[in-house]
């Protein structure tokens, strides 16, 4: 599923096609792609609205209109991307004509969810802080990390706290600073803590600078994937070194994720 990142790197490259047009009709091919609103409802609120801004919010794109939000989920395998026609390629969920192209939503395995939201405040409300925003500070991590008897990476998994990370990026970021994905949040000491919060915030600036992660799916405009894939530490590593100390890297679940992590650099 794209995280943070490769939502993201789809965000800054449709926004300057998007901005700015107007939404001339609305056709959902697959039936349900609408998330949260019914069709005919749909069309009424946003045909004939241009497009104020794109934005991306937690693992969201999000369309601002003059009179609300459409914020697009790409799920597993959903594409968002601009093309001057109607493409005959397969697994076309929904097309927006706008004003001098079509905006497709191409989604292999259909989990990927179009949404409407008159008002920000209902859709903001449902996301944690954003790990790149002001609001995630070292010591808003250390009160949420202490605050809380839970598994640190169900934690920091969790979009209700911190919105956009994914198994990826959660399991650099605590390679990075040498923290054990099972380790109880509240037994995380303020060094480490400290450590964790600049891990997280570089890991994913590093990442949005390579275009994001591409295994299999992932792609923005034009079909090109993310290269961050190189620059992972430990993600997908299992059986090979540690490039910090060369010790095997393992393999285990946590919070329901195959999770990698180095049993020395990561001690419980």
């Amino acid at each position: 599923m794209p995280e943070l990142p490769e939502v993201e790197t789809v965000v800054r490259h449709l926004k300057p096609d998007l901005v700015g047009q107007k939404i001339l009709s609305f056709q959902s091919i697959w039936p349900k792609v609408l998330g949260n609103v019914h069709k005919k409802y749909f069309n009424d609120v946003i045909v004939g609205r241009n497009i104020l801004d794109v934005n991306r919010r937690a693992k969201f794109i999000v369309l601002h209109l003059d009179n609300g939000f459409i914020p697009i989920h790409l799920r597993m395998t959903g594409r968002l991307y601009t093309n001057d026609n109607i493409p005959t390629a397969k697994h076309i969920s929904a097309v927006f004509r706008l004003s001098d192209k079509m905006l497709i939503f191409q989604d292999t395995r259909k989990f990927g969810r179009v949404y409407w939201y008159d008002q920000w405040a209902e859709f903001d409300q449902k996301h944690g802080v954003e790990p790149l925003g002001e609001l995630f500070t070292k010591n808003w991590l250390q009160q949420s990390l202490q605050g809380r008897k839970r598994q640190v990476k169900a934690l920091l998994l969790d979009q209700h706290i911190i919105a956009g990370l994914g198994n990826i990026y959660v399991d650099e970021a605590l390679w990075s600073a040498r923290i054990h994905p099972l380790i109880s949040s509240n037994n995380i000491s303020s060094v480490k803590s400290n450590r964790l919060h600049e891990s997280i915030k570089v890991i994913l600036e590093q990442a949005i600078a390579y275009n994001g992660t591409t295994f299999i799916n992932f792609t923005f405009q034009d079909g090109v994937p993310g290269s961050y894939r190189n620059q992972l530490q430990v993600f997908d590593r299992k059986g090979l070194p540690c490039k910090r100390c060369e010790t095997v890297i393992k393999k285990i679940k946590a919070a329901g994720r195959g999770t990698y992590f180095c049993p020395r650099c990561q001690k419980i």
